[in-house]
Parts: structure tokens; sequence; C-alpha cells
């Protein structure tokens, strides 16, 4: 397994920024940001918005991936790195394949969704016409406990 950059680690720290908006706005805590590898440049940032939109595809990396993917022109996203908090879900990592994403990191993993590592290996399949070796677990820690803390709250509310 590749090791994460500086930046990737800086960029994580971006993504967890988002994440705790998202966290703000009673959304599942997951952040995510699309930059160029070669410049470090920053396309997008996003985080869920899956009850704001009442958009069940509202996850941080679709919309992350969709708002690069205008910012450049081009819907191949080769050049860029997608780093996000928690493990991709099928549905997602489906997306990072079809956008030809060049290089992908993420925090936590999740073993009752992921795709990347934990349940599917879509990432790097060699069924499909593109794959990415994965960087897993970078800020895995301070990624889960944010998640932690936002379902344990969720749980202890009157309403839950």
């Amino acid at each position: 397994m590749t090791a994460p950059t500086e930046l990737d680690r800086a960029m994580m720290r971006r993504a967890l920024v988002r994440a705790r908006d998202a966290m703000a706005m009673d959304e599942t805590p997951v952040g995510a940001v699309v930059y160029e590898t070669a410049t470090g440049r920053v396309l997008s940032e996003a985080h869920n918005r899956r009850e704001i939109d009442d958009d069940p595809t509202a996850h941080a990396e679709l919309i992350a991936i969709r708002e690069a993917a205008h910012a450049i022109g081009d819907w191949r996203l080769n050049e860029c790195t997608l780093v996000v908090t928690l493990e991709p879900c099928p549905m997602c990592a489906g997306a990072i394949v079809n956008a030809r994403v060049g290089r992908l990191v993420y925090g936590a993993s999740d073993p009752k969704a992921g795709a990347v590592e934990s349940l599917f290996q879509l990432c790097n399949d060699q069924r499909l016409n593109h794959r990415i070796e994965p960087i897993g677990g970078v800020d895995a820690d301070e990624c889960g406990d944010l998640l932690r803390e936002f379902f344990k709250s969720k749980r202890s509310r009157p309403d839950a």
C-alpha cells in the first residue's frame, strides 16, 4: 500500500472541516476534497447533504466529483486525488471508477458499507476498465471518532 503524502494529510484535515460542517447541519459527518495531484490546487470541497437536499445520492464524494469535473471542464479526473473521511460506499466507489479518479485517500474504514476494501474492492477490481490503489486509514481515528460521536448523539435524543 502506498503511503499518504503530506499534501494528502493536509487535504484530509480540510475534509474533516467539511465533515464537521455536515455534523453542525445534522448530516452524517462525511467530508470530501478533490485536488489536482500535481499542483495541489483544490477543485472542490463537499460534505453529505442527503437530509438537506432530500437526496439519497447526495454523498460528499459524489458532490465533490461533480464540482471538480465542472471546475476542469472534463468528466475524467485522472490527474486528481479524492480525499474523503469515510471509505466510499458502492455507489460512490462506482462513481470514482467512472470518473477515472487518479488517486483515492480515505480515513475511516466502513465495515457495514465500504466498497473500497471492507466489503467490496470496486476501485481495484481487475474486471473494470479503471483501477485505483486506495490509500486508507489516513487520520482514521479522528474520522471514526467524529462519526461515532454523531451517531451516539443521534441515539441519545428523545426523538431517535
